[in-house]
C-alpha cells in the first residue's frame, strides 16, 4: 500500500520545513510514505528548500496557477506514481500531520473513499468569530447542496483513495474544498469527516484578501456546482418562485376585477412565461448533466487506464532518484 503526501506550495520557503519534518514516517497499513510538493510558480526557493529536505517528487510550474489546478495536477502526479491513497494537506503546517494515519484508517479499513478532517474551529483561538461564524455557515450551505454530512466544508486536509482520486473533477479555479464535497455527494461517494488537531497560525491566510471576498467567491463556486451536478432542482426553485409570483398577481387581479387592472394580468404572463422558460431550461440542463455524467465515467476509464501505464510528466521532479 502506497501513500503520498501531497503539498500545494507558493512562496513556502520560510514554513515548508515545518510542515515536512512533522510528517509521519511510519502507519500500519502503509508499505511506502512519499511526499510530492506542488511549487505553484514560487518566486522564492521553494523547490531548493524542498530538494534540501529530501521531499521525494515536486511538481513544479513556472507561473502561478491557483489552488484548484495546483490540487489537480498533484492528483494527476501521484495517480500516475503508482498511489493507493493520497492524502492533501497545507504547506504552513495548519494542520498536525500526526492526524493523517486518521485520515487514512477508514480507506484502509475500507470504510470510505473520501475523508476529510474536521478542525475544531470554536476552539481555535486565531480564529475570529466572523470566520468562526461564516465557517459553520458555508459548511452548512455545502451540505445542503451536496446532501452529505460534513461539517467542516474548506477544511483542505483530506485523503482520498485511488478510486475517488480517478473521479475528482474540479471546474472552478479557485478552490478545490467546496466543489469537490458536491461532486462527491451527487455521486454517492462513501465520504466521511474525522475530527482532527490544528497548529498555531504560521502566517495568514494567502487564498483571500478578506473574509467578504472568500465568503463572494465561495457562493459563486456552491451555486455553479449546485446547478452543474443537480440542474433541475436548481433551476426548478427559480421556476417555482416565478410561478407563485404570477399565480398570486393573476389571483389579486380576478379578485379586484378584470376591469382597470390589466397591468396585474400582464405581469401575471410575465411571471408565468419565466416559469416556463426557466422550467425548460432546468430540464435541457438536466440532459446535459446525465450526457456529463457520462463523459465523466469515460474520463475515469480513460484516466485508470493512463496512470497505470504511463508515469511521464514534464513537470514532476524526480528528487527520490535523483531525476
Amino acid at each position: 500500500m502506497k501513500l503520498f503526501i501531497q503539498i500545494p506550495c507558493y512562496n513556502e520557503e520560510e514554513t515548508l520545513h515545518v510542515a515536512i519534518d512533522a510528517l509521519p514516517k511510519k502507519i500500519e497499513g502503509i508499505d511506502e510514505i512519499n511526499v510530492l510538493i506542488i511549487n505553484d510558480g514560487s518566486k522564492d526557493k521553494t523547490v531548493e528548500e524542498a530538494k534540501r529536505l529530501g521531499v521525494d517528487y515536486i511538481v513544479n510550474f513556472k507561473r502561478n496557477k491557483g489552488l484548484a489546478y495546483g490540487f489537480m495536477a498533484g492528483i494527476d502526479a501521484c495517480l500516475r506514481l503508482g498511489a493507493d491513497i493520497i492524502v492533501n494537506t497545507d504547506a504552513d503546517n495548519q494542520y498536525n500531520a500526526d492526524d493523517i494515519e486518521l485520515l487514512v484508517r477508514p480507506i484502509l479499513n475500507k470504510e470510505a473513499d473520501q475523508v476529510i478532517g474536521e478542525r475544531p474551529i470554536d476552539e481555535t483561538e486565531h480564529f475570529s468569530k466572523k470566520k468562526k461564524t461564516f465557517q459553520h455557515l458555508g459548511s452548512w450551505v455545502v451540505k445542503k447542496a451536496s446532501k452529505t454530512d460534513i461539517p467542516d466544508a474548506p477544511s483542505g486536509f483530506r485523503a482520498y483513495s485511488r478510486d475517488a482520486a480517478l473521479r475528482l473533477n474540479v471546474i472552478n479555479e479557485y478552490t478545490y474544498t467546496l466543489e469537490t464535497i458536491i461532486q462527491a455527494g451527487r455521486n454517492k461517494q462513501a465520504i466521511k469527516a474525522v475530527p482532527i488537531r490544528t497548529n498555531e497560525e504560521l502566517r495568514e491566510s494567502r487564498l483571500f484578501k478578506s473574509m467578504w471576498t472568500y465568503m463572494r467567491r465561495s457562493a459563486g463556486v456552491i451555486i455553479r456546482s449546485y446547478s452543474m451536478y443537480r440542474p433541475l432542482a436548481f433551476f426548478g426553485l427559480f421556476a417555482a418562485i416565478f410561478f407563485i409570483a404570477g399565480l398570486i398577481i393573476g389571483i389579486r387581479f380576478i379578485v379586484l376585477g378584470m376591469e382597470g387592472h390589466v397591468q396585474s394580468l400582464i405581469l401575471a404572463a410575465v411571471f408565468f412565461i419565466l416559469a416556463t422558460q426557466t422550467f425548460f431550461m432546468g430540464m435541457q440542463a438536466d440532459i446535459i448533466a446525465a450526457n456529463r455524467k457520462l463523459i465523466e465515467d469515460i474520463q475515469y476509464r480513460v484516466r485508470k487506464y493512463d496512470t497505470q501505464n504511463s508515469s511521464e510528466d514534464d513537470n514532476i521532479i524526480d528528487n527520490k532518484h535523483g531525476n
